[in-house]
C-alpha cells in the first residue's frame, strides 16, 4: 500500500480522470513523479468498477483500492446487505476477508467482527478503508483464517467463509473440495469454534453436489439481483439433521421477491399438465436455480406445459415470482405458418426445452431483437414443438 497515492494531488487526479481513456493517461503520465503511473492507473480502473457495485466506497473520500481483480471477486453491496440480514449475535469471524465488503455489512448486525486476510497488503488496505468509512467494530488480521482459529480460545456466533476455486480447476462444474479453503475437509474444525457457519459459493456450484459434500446444512439461500443469480449461501448449524429449507430471493430496485420451500416439498410435489391457457409464467432465475420445478406449480395452483419445460399456465392471472405474460396465440413450430399467422419481425425470444438456440431461431425466422412481443419456443405436454406468442401483463 503506497500512502503517497492518498495525497490531495493524486486523489484529485484519480477523481478527475475516472472516465478518461486509460491509454491516453498512460501516454500522458500522472502529476506525481514519486508515484508510478501504473499505480495511479490501477486506482482509476479499480475505482471505476466500484461506481455501481460499491457506491459507498466510490463516494467516500481517500479510499484506497486494490487491483481490479479483487474488486471483481468481491461481493456487491446489494448482496452484502442481504447477507447481513441473515445473522445476529455478538461475534463473527470472516476467514476469507478479501476487500471487506461483507464484513462491512456484517458489522451493522454483529457487535464484533474479525476480518482475516492472508494477503498483508490487502489487509492493510481494508483496515485503512474502514477508518475512512468510520467503522470501529471490525478487527483486521493479516493471517490465514484457519490459523487464527487454531490460535484462539474464543468461540464465535458465526463463521463466514467465501472459498475460492483453485486456479487449476477449469470448466463450469466444480466441487467445494476443489476450493480454498477446502470447507468439507475443515468443517468439523470450524464447528469447534462456532455452531453456525455461512459458506458463500458461486451459483455455478450444483446444489445437490454441495449438499452431498457438506454436513448439517440447515438452509440454502439462492440470491439473485435483477433476475441474475449472484451467489449461493449455505447456512450450516452444528448437529442439524432436519429437512433443508431453500430460500430464494430476487433483489429488484424497489423490492425483494421471496419464494421458499423445503427439499422434501419439491420431491413430493406433483404437477398437472395443460396446453397453454390464457397466461404464461416463467419463474425467476433464483427459483430455477433452486430447482423448485414441481413445487411452484403445486403451491400456486398452476398447470405445467411439460415436465422439462418449466413454464406454467393458468386461466386467470396470479401474482407470480417471475415473469407473467398474456398469451395471444399458440402455433406449431413451422416457418411457413409463423410467417402466415404471426407476422412479427421483431420480438424477445426465450427457449425452454427446445432443440434450437435463440440465434438459430432468429436466423431461420428473420426476427430482430426487442419490441413488445415475447415469443416462447418450447415443447408442450404432447411433445409438440410450439411457439407461444405473448405480451407482458399490465402489472409488469
Amino acid at each position: 500500500m503506497n500512502n503517497l497515492i492518498l495525497n490531495t494531488k493524486n486523489q484529485e487526479f484519480i477523481n478527475k480522470n475516472i472516465n478518461s481513456e486509460i491509454t491516453r493517461l498512460i501516454l500522458k503520465g500522472t502529476p506525481d513523479s514519486l508515484v508510478d503511473t501504473a499505480e495511479i492507473i490501477e486506482q482509476i480502473e479499480a475505482k471505476k468498477r466500484c461506481k455501481k457495485k460499491l457506491p459507498t466506497w466510490f463516494s467516500a473520500k481517500n479510499i484506497y483500492y486494490p487491483n481490479k481483480l479483487n474488486i471483481e471477486q468481491t461481493s456487491s453491496e446489494v448482496t452484502a446487505k442481504h447477507k447481513a440480514t441473515l445473522v445476529t449475535g455478538s461475534s463473527l469471524i470472516d476467514l476469507t476477508g478479501g476487500f471487506g465488503v461483507d464484513c462491512f455489512y456484517f458489522s451493522k448486525s454483529i457487535k464484533e467482527v474479525t476480518h482475516c486476510e492472508i494477503n498483508e497488503n490487502l489487509s492493510n488496505i481494508v483496515a485503512h478503508n474502514y477508518k475512512q468509512l468510520n467503522v470501529k467494530n471490525i478487527n483486521c488480521i493479516s493471517v490465514n483464517g484457519i490459523d487464527v482459529l487454531k490460535n484462539t480460545n474464543k468461540t464465535f456466533d458465526w463463521i463466514y467463509i467465501d472459498p475460492s476455486r483453485r486456479d487449476n480447476i477449469k470448466g463450469k462444474v466444480f466441487l467445494l473440495s476443489d476450493c480454498l479453503p477446502n470447507v468439507p475437509k475443515f468443517l468439523d474444525a470450524y464447528f469447534k469454534y462456532s455452531k453456525n457457519v455461512i459458506v458463500k459459493t458461486s451459483p455455478l456450484l450444483d446444489i445437490a453436489s454441495g449438499i452431498k459434500e457438506l454436513k448439517h446444512v440447515k438452509a440454502i439461500h439462492v440470491v439473485a439481483v435483477n433476475n441474475e443469480v449472484k451467489e449461493l449461501l449455505w447456512i450450516l448449524e452444528h448437529d442439524f439433521i432436519n429437512n433443508i429449507e431453500i430460500k430464494t430471493v430476487n433483489i429488484l430496485k424497489q423490492s425483494k421477491v421471496h419464494f421458499n420451500f423445503y427439499l422434501n416439498e419439491e420431491s413430493l410435489a406433483t404437477n398437472e399438465f395443460s396446453k397453454p391457457l390464457n397466461y404464461l409464467y416463467e419463474p425467476n432465475a433464483a427459483i430455477l436455480k433452486a430447482g423448485a420445478f414441481e413445487y411452484i406449480g403445486e403451491k400456486l395452483n398452476l398447470k405445467k406445459l411439460h415436465k422439462h419445460s418449466h413454464l406454467y399456465t393458468s386461466l386467470d392471472i396470479i401474482d407470480f415470482p417471475g415473469r407473467a405474460f398474456e398469451i395471444e396465440k399458440v402455433i406449431k413450430y413451422n416457418k411457413k405458418q409463423f410467417k402466415q399467422d404471426v407476422k412479427i419481425n421483431k420480438a424477445n425470444i426465450t427457449v425452454r426445452n427446445f432443440p434450437e438456440t435463440v440465434s438459430q431461431i432468429r436466423k431461420r425466422l428473420s426476427i430482430k431483437d426487442g419490441g413488445d412481443y415475447y415469443l416462447f419456443f418450447t415443447t408442450d405436454m404432447d411433445n409438440n414443438k410450439i411457439i407461444i406468442v405473448t405480451k407482458k401483463t399490465k402489472t409488469q
